[in-house]
């Protein structure tokens, strides 16, 4: 199987899994310096998607560093297939949960005219546009991924 960046082991995939678990801990960070996320379900659904990317992320991230330690390629059809899975399932995941948060967050700020949290609506704000970079961050990855399985 041909290698070519973004796929597993190389060091774009580890840049892409880096990027996906940094902007999600950026969104779970944001959201948890607030004290009324936990009021709405939408921001409660972003932070437990962020965590599981932030799992997901890193986990491969750490596997992406042993290949290129050990200078292997991840090309085993049965990984590939779990990393295509999985790619899809948290960037689903992710896309719903910062569409759901940005629709929230549009509510407050724009249709009812100001947000009466204050500072609080700008930390809201940075954590959906952080939960929407790592989710291209994951998409880039998952079509790569499908792409290999294709490929195959």
């Amino acid at each position: 199987m041909r290698v070519f960046p973004g796929s597993p082991g190389t060091l774009t995939s580890l840049v892409l899994r880096i990027a996906q678990c940094v902007f999600a801990a950026g969104s779970i960070a944001s959201m948890a310096t607030t004290t009324s996320f936990i009021t709405f379900t939408a921001f409660c659904y972003l932070t437990a998607s962020m965590g599981l990317q932030v799992v997901w992320s890193f986990g491969l991230a750490l596997l992406d560093g042993i290949a290129l330690v050990k200078k292997k390629a991840l090309h085993n059809p049965v990984l590939l297939g779990l990393f295509a899975v999985g790619d899809w399932v948290t960037a689903t995941l992710s896309l719903a949960a910062a569409s759901a948060s940005a629709g929230i967050a549009v509510l407050y700020f724009n249709d009812l005219g100001n947000c009466k949290f204050g500072e609080e609506c700008q930390k809201y704000q940075l954590s959906v546009a952080l939960a929407f970079l790592g989710w291209i961050a994951i998409s880039i990855s998952s079509l790569i991924m499908l792409w290999l399985l294709a490929a195959g």
